[in-house]
């Protein structure tokens, strides 16, 4: 698939190297990659939610309407969209690629190397390309093999357990498997098991799409590593600074590895701002409770913040030993947030308004996590009125999709976007 004329324009003009450019949370939305919804849902059930990390079951037609209307949104603000499924298919077109590919999604969905693997593979082969993405990301269940095909033992008698695939319902939160940075990107190794495979699509389509194979991209951190890390921590405050949750789902080493490898790699990302965050279900990532909205805006959930507002935060910053980083410990965040972008003031805009009800209710339903596609301008759940209230009221546009389905996902509209290009600002 060739670069459309527009990227190429957009590429042109901020004299960008790599076809990656995110250097804020607020520059104009050039490219956004999406994931629609699909089977993977309709292969949640009760008995394994908490093992696929759901807490409730999202009507499809429904969900994927609302997720319709959140790209058309998208597009008709002049961005472009891509689909994980439809880079994923391009991907694998090569023969070469596509069956490395199922090698390695057998090998890391643990089927059997000696019965099961095998039987798999061919399945999956059997299909078009396309379907082979489609299967791969709802899911294999037991009954989809003829009986005649399982000749082992432990094959006939595989339990209860109804797949040989898992599925990914969570691939329409594309922030977390990857996040780009700069010019590079995260690949990243996520915290749950349920999760992660996803970051597997990204790694494939970075390394062998023709829209991204030509280009050297860097990425900073990849998914064979130790320590686990999502985008959904990841926030690029402006082009030297990035912010990073210390969350139930991003590792503290994890930070300090991706700040020693930005620091060795690049040299316009200076300092990664750590603040730590209650680890919770209801608290999952750093975007899920604090988003950026506006040069010195922001979106806060207050439970976030300690007695007098304190919080652990940590700046890294370069060290003369390249291998390690120098750190700084802070308390306030609205004092780091000046200090690091330079601010005389900063206005946080609390989820729910503040109120203790309205808040805990719309944050769990990610009243601040917000998507921005321009400086000021937003798009947010319909469903959390009080908050979408408050930021009209400190001047942003509010842009609001439908969210009665979408919202059973615990993710909101920077959950479900993976911002590709943006403008400097």
């Amino acid at each position: 698939m060739r670069q459309s004329s527009n990227t190429t324009l957009e590429i042109s003009k901020t004299k960008m190297k790599y076809p990656l450019h995110i250097t804020s949370e607020i520059g104009k939305l050039k490219t956004v990659l999406l994931h629609r919804p699909g089977k993977e849902l309709e292969n949640l059930i009760p008995e394994y939610l908490e093992r696929l990390l759901f807490d409730d079951i999202p009507y499809l037609p429904t969900v994927q309407k609302e997720h319709d209307y959140f790209a058309g949104i998208l597009k008709n603000r002049g961005i472009e969209v891509l689909y994980l499924d439809k880079l994923a298919a391009e991907t694998l077109e090569d023969e070469k690629v596509r069956r490395q590919f199922i090698d390695q999604i057998l090998s890391e969905s643990g089927a059997n190397p000696n019965g099961t693997y095998n039987i798999l593979k061919d399945y999956l082969l059997s299909f078009p390309v396309e379907e082979i993405v489609h299967k791969v990301m709802a899911g294999v269940l037991k009954t989809e093999i003829a009986e005649e095909k399982k000749t082992h033992l432990y094959e006939l008698m595989a339990g209860h357990y109804p797949f040989y695939l898992d599925p990914m319902p969570n691939l329409y939160f594309t922030r977390d498997p990857a996040a780009v940075i700069g010019e590079g990107l995260t690949i990243n190794r996520m915290r749950e098991e349920a999760r992660r495979r996803e970051s597997l699509f990204m790694q494939y389509i970075i390394k062998y799409h023709p829209r991204f194979a030509k280009f050297d991209i860097p990425v900073w951190l990849g998914r064979g590593e130790r320590f686990p890390i999502e985008g959904g921590d990841e926030l690029i405050l402006s082009k030297d600074t990035i912010a990073i949750g210390v969350s139930s789902r991003t590792s503290a080493k994890a930070i300090e590895n991706l700040a020693v490898q930005l620091f060795q790699r690049q040299g316009e990302i200076q300092r990664v701002v750590a603040v730590e965050i209650p680890k919770s279900r209801a608290f999952m990532h750093l975007d899920t409770v604090f988003t950026m909205v506006d040069f010195d805006k922001f979106t806060i959930h207050p439970a976030i913040q300690g007695p007098d507002g304190n919080m652990r935060i940590y700046i890294l910053e370069k060290s003369e030993d390249p291998d390690q980083v120098n750190i700084r410990e802070r308390n306030n965040l609205p004092a780091v947030l000046k200090e690091v972008l330079h601010l005389p003031e900063i206005d946080f805009i609390p989820c729910g308004g503040g109120d203790i009800i309205a808040s805990a209710r719309e944050q769990w339903n990610d009243g601040s996590n917000t998507l921005s596609i321009a400086p000021g301008v937003v798009v947010t759940y319909d469903r959390n009125y009080v908050s979408n209230e408050m930021l009209r009221n400190h001047g942003i546009e509010v842009i609001e999709i439908p969210s009665s389905e979408l919202s059973r996902g615990r993710g909101g509209p920077r959950c479900m976007s993976m911002p590709i290009l943006r403008e400097d600002i």
